[in-house]
């Protein structure tokens, strides 16, 4: 009799070990679950959370440069007697490289030695067909920070962030690129909001239809354009500025 209880007690025992770890690994199971499915709500939401928080996202910014001789969008003399003027769209990957490649060499040999007046116009169309209007947004933001006369860092921060990719310069962005410059924000909030720049972004465009513009980068000299079609190198728009001197 107490062989039977014995066994029945082992049995019992037995059991209620069984029970124990079933219950031990359902809690792991359970956990196991809930650590995933917190993990995969992490991976939703806390990007949505660093968006709403910062909607610009990341972006280059720029060591802001001295241009003494900068009014809005034009450089140099005005009384120089060879004009530089070059047409271009902010989404364009050629200005891109005509900006950083060239511009720098004209800037510094031919504008700031007093020979050339440098006047830089907007283009924007690359996006004329597009519901983005990038291009069209980016030339406004830059017209506004010309009205605080930092025309030329705006444009350098927008081409060292242009990858060519769709929304790239959105509100949220062009907002960030002037609060990064340090720009008197409630005068470009006011201006970009009301698109006070507009008209002279159509007379850029006008000007440029009228010159025969097909393209951007179009850089031209007293009123000649070089190497249409392409971007022109250093070389080409200083023979071409020695001809126009030459000429006067």
């Amino acid at each position: 009799m107490s062989d039977k209880k014995e066994n029945l007690s082992k049995r019992q025992a037995r059991k209620e070990e069984l029970r124990r770890k079933e219950r031990q690994q359902r809690i792991i199971v359970i956990g196991a679950v809930l650590l995933i499915a917190a993990a995969l709500i992490g991976l939703v939401i806390v990007p949505t959370i660093q968006s709403a928080m910062n909607p610009a996202g990341e972006f280059v910014r720029i060591t802001p440069q001295a241009y003494p001789t900068a009014d809005g969008a034009r450089l140099g003399n005005p009384n120089a007697k060879v004009k530089i003027e070059v047409f271009e769209d902010f989404k364009c990957s050629a200005c891109k490289i005509y900006t950083q490649s060239v511009e720098p060499d004209v800037i510094k040999n031919l504008v700031e030695t007093g020979q050339v007046y440098y006047i830089h116009h907007q283009f924007p169309f690359l996006d004329d067909n597009a519901s983005t209007k990038d291009s069209d947004r980016a030339a406004l933001a830059a017209e506004c920070a010309a009205e605080q006369n930092r025309y030329w860092d705006y444009k350098e921060i927008l081409f060292e962030n242009q990858k060519s990719i769709a929304g790239e310069f959105s509100d949220e962005r062009l907002i960030a690129f002037a609060e990064s410059l340090k720009l008197d924000m409630n005068q470009f909030n006011a201006s970009y909001n009301q698109k006070i720049p507009q008209p002279r972004i159509d007379e850029s465009i006008a000007l440029g239809i009228q010159m025969g513009v097909q393209g951007t980068p179009s850089v031209f000299v007293n009123g000649v354009e070089v190497s249409p079609g392409k971007v022109p190198t250093y070389e080409q728009i200083l023979q071409a500025v020695q001809v126009a001197s030459a000429g006067n």
